[in-house]
């Protein structure tokens, strides 16, 4: 579990454009992650 002020562990995932993201590549940075669910979307 993480606490207040811990950073995040290193994670990847694949943008919407399928380009694989690390966490760790946008280091600085403020990242919001959404998720939703594909069924629910027109894509």
């Amino acid at each position: 579990m993480l606490n207040v002020g811990d950073l995040a562990p290193d994670f990847e995932v694949k943008a919407h454009t399928g380009e694989t993201v690390t966490l760790a590549s946008l280091r600085g940075s403020r990242v919001l992650l959404w998720f939703y669910p594909k069924a629910d979307t027109p894509g």
